[in-house]
């Protein structure tokens, strides 16, 4: 039986934590700069390894300087044990010289480091508010010569985090110390965090959970022991008071300015199957290419919204962006603009349509794509010099084009074609897709000119069934046990 204090334990996280204690071991100041996606786990997993902070101040959405002020007077009240709540500052240079006040003397007194943690900092640093001068000025002049403070900063909107605090050229240009961005679970930890929640589900169940809510643990951690899948996508995301129903519509809001570009290169990702070139991207997203699209497109890649892969034997900068958050995808797929049902048993009425199998398909791949690592270890290459890409011909005379969803390209003389296929049991290789696999094993060979030898490679849910054509083609199945690593 899980208590529910059992519940607040932090689990995963590994290299994260580390990172965060090591400024704990440095002998000089630390300023640190946590960002990441909204409900990732960033205040929750500073506060667990920082457990004994001696001030801490969260910022408030939307609101305006005098109330921000009068937090951060009731949180130094509460950090000082002043027997009455203190004055509000009058402005943040103010706020900064009262915090300083506060910590001289311990910083004397203690020989261990003092933990100063502003959460929320964009919704402190609003339009006109002077926060980001006035903490510059903090740091630059006392706080950064404290060889027994860290100072964090963490917020979820990216673009104001990337372009004032981890990549700002004013005041705080290489102040900063350490910079970490949390990212959404894979596939191993989100295991770990249900199974430590008492949620129990074997691996092709977790993984159709996974595909619809992605890694973000705020959303994981609402599954409850007892629920399928499909009873906890229909309770979250189709029943009418559904906790992720409309989390989509405000997501990108919160965590970028001008969020409607964002939105829109998400979603032009979200029509098409195979990804898109840069080119490509921003004429479908309506953007114009310069600095502005370059931006939008790099706070996406931060937030782990999209990513990019290369194409084999093409410059980097012909790679193609791909959607590679789950819960955007399955929210553009399913929660808008189809009619969406509610309550019980939605999910599993979808499931087997054509339109889920186009979804399953797509979602399925793009996870394969995030687990390459893993992948590499299940074909005995972890060790081996790669080049991962994906790679398409079009039709040449009478030879039809061909697309192939990742090409493992090895320093060891040898190639995999991989080929990703979800399913309820084990894949059955007919005659048609046989005939598709020589194909683009023999359009690949003809088009590159490789002569490293070619190992179609299949990544399935349950395995391929063997038969004549499974023998013939198949030199490697992987099944999704091999998208959880240990260690």
């Amino acid at each position: 039986m899980v208590s529910p204090s059992d519940w607040k334990t932090l689990v995963a996280r590994g290299e994260e934590q580390r990172t965060l204690r090591d400024a704990l071991a440095s002998g000089q100041p630390e300023l640190v700069a946590v960002y990441g996606r909204r409900r990732v786990g960033k205040t929750f997993l500073i506060r667990s390894v920082y457990d004994d902070r001696c001030f801490e101040l969260v910022g408030i959405h939307g609101a305006d300087l005098p109330t921000q002020l009068r937090a951060f007077s009731l949180a130094l009240s509460d950090a000082s044990r002043a027997p009455a709540p203190l004055a509000s500052p009058r402005d943040w240079h103010e706020a900064f010289r009262q915090l300083q006040d506060f910590l001289q003397p311990r910083l004397r007194r203690s020989k261990g480091k003092q933990l100063v943690f502003f959460d929320e900092a964009p919704w402190l640093a609003a339009r006109r508010s002077g926060f980001l001068p006035a903490f510059e000025h903090f740091w630059n002049a006392w706080a950064g010569q404290q060889p027994r403070l860290v100072v964090v900063l963490c917020g979820s909107a990216a673009s104001w985090m990337l372009e004032h605090v981890v990549s700002e050229r004013g005041g705080l240009h290489h102040r900063v110390t350490r910079r970490l961005r949390v990212e959404p679970f894979g596939l191993s930890a989100a295991e770990e965090l249900l199974r430590h929640r008492g949620v129990g589900l074997e691996r092709h169940q977790l993984v159709e959970l996974f595909m619809a809510l992605g890694g973000v643990p705020h959303y994981l951690a609402q599954v409850q022991r007892g629920e399928s899948p499909a009873q906890a996508i229909d309770r979250l995301c189709f029943a009418r008071d559904g906790l992720l129903r409309d989390e989509l519509p405000t997501l990108f809001g919160s965590l970028f300015e001008q969020a409607e570009r964002h939105e829109a290169v998400v979603r032009a990702l979200a029509k098409r199957r195979r990804g898109l070139t840069r080119t490509e991207l921003l004429a479908a997203a309506k953007l114009d290419s310069g600095g502005a699209a370059t931006k939008v497109l790099t706070e996406l890649e931060e937030s782990g919204f999209i990513a990019q892969t290369p194409r084999l034997g093409r410059p980097v900068k012909d790679g193609l962006y791909w959607l590679a958050d789950e819960f955007s995808l399955f929210s553009i797929c399913w929660l808008e603009g189809q009619g969406v049902g509610r309550g019980a048993g939605t999910w599993l009425r979808k499931q087997g349509t054509p339109a889920w199998r186009a979804w399953s398909g797509l979602a399925f791949e793009a996870l394969c794509l995030k687990h390459v690592s893993a992948l590499k270890h299940a074909l005995g290459i972890g060790g081996v010099d790669t080049v991962e890409a994906s790679w398409a011909a079009g039709p040449r005379g009478r030879r039809d084009g061909a697309q192939i969803d990742l090409v493992i390209d090895r320093a060891d003389r040898c190639t995999n074609l991989c080929e990703m296929k979800f399913s309820d049991a084990e894949f059955v290789i007919d005659k048609a897709y046989a005939r598709e696999l020589r194909h683009k094993r023999d359009a690949f060979r003809e088009e590159t000119g490789s002569k490293k030898s070619l190992f179609l490679t299949l990544v399935t849910s349950h395995g391929v069934r063997d038969n004549e054509y499974a023998r013939e083609l198949v030199a490697k199945s992987i099944t999704l046990d091999a998208l959880f690593p240990r260690g």
